[in-house]
């Protein structure tokens, strides 16, 4: 699927677009960090080239001082505790408020896939089916559940909730309708709001 380049931005006017809240450190928090890597990983199942097309966004926003390239980008994931290979360095807020605007862009170009998937699920839901007689519906949560399981450590309490195709699906879901709502108008707003719910203080 083909990426529009946004004109090139201002990063300090992008990531000053995104509050920074009241915390009692300067770290993003766990949950916020688990959140924004399940997020990308749902834009990766939806699109194959989607880890490319985030360094490209990356590049177009101005936003190399916090991206700044392949592996920093897998090292900030990294910071997810259930990863395989977590990292201990903390995620800085203006970290996640970079990565955050990624997948608010990355939203807003996949939103009629994303509308088609959820209209799908509702359709095969009031006719009692299940997903998988929705083909691109099913292609999108087997490539959830596979890079899911390949990515996290399977030994961690968060990760263990998820040990059924069933639950990853309804993961796999959730996600879909989150980067829903972040896909609108002041989409990425919403979606760092909803990041830090319960954190602040």
């Amino acid at each position: 699927m083909p990426v529009d380049s946004p004109a090139r931005s201002s990063p300090s006017l992008i990531l000053a677009a995104l509050p920074t809240p009241q915390l009692s450190t300067p770290e993003c928090p766990r949950r916020a960090r688990i959140q924004i890597d399940l997020l990308l990983l749902a834009t990766e199942a939806l699109d194959l080239s989607s880890g490319e097309i985030l360094l490209t966004l990356a590049q177009d926003l101005g936003l190399e001082a916090m991206i700044k390239g392949r592996v920093n980008l897998w090292l900030l994931r990294s910071t997810n505790p259930m990863r395989r290979y977590s990292q201990r360095r903390p995620m800085q807020l203006e970290e996640a408020k970079a990565l955050a605007t990624l997948i608010g862009h990355q939203a807003r170009r996949l939103t009629v896939l994303i509308r088609q998937l959820l209209l799908g699920y509702q359709q095969l839901t009031a006719q009692q089916l299940s997903p998988h007689h929705h083909l691109r519906l099913a292609d999108y949560l087997s490539r959830f559940r596979s890079h899911f399981r390949a990515r996290m450590n399977p030994r961690r309490a968060g990760v263990v909730a998820y040990d059924t195709d069933e639950k990853l699906d309804q993961l796999a879901l959730q996600l879909l309708e989150q980067l829903l709502l972040c896909s609108g108008v002041s989409g990425t707003q919403r979606l760092w709001a909803s990041l830090f719910d319960g954190e602040v203080q």
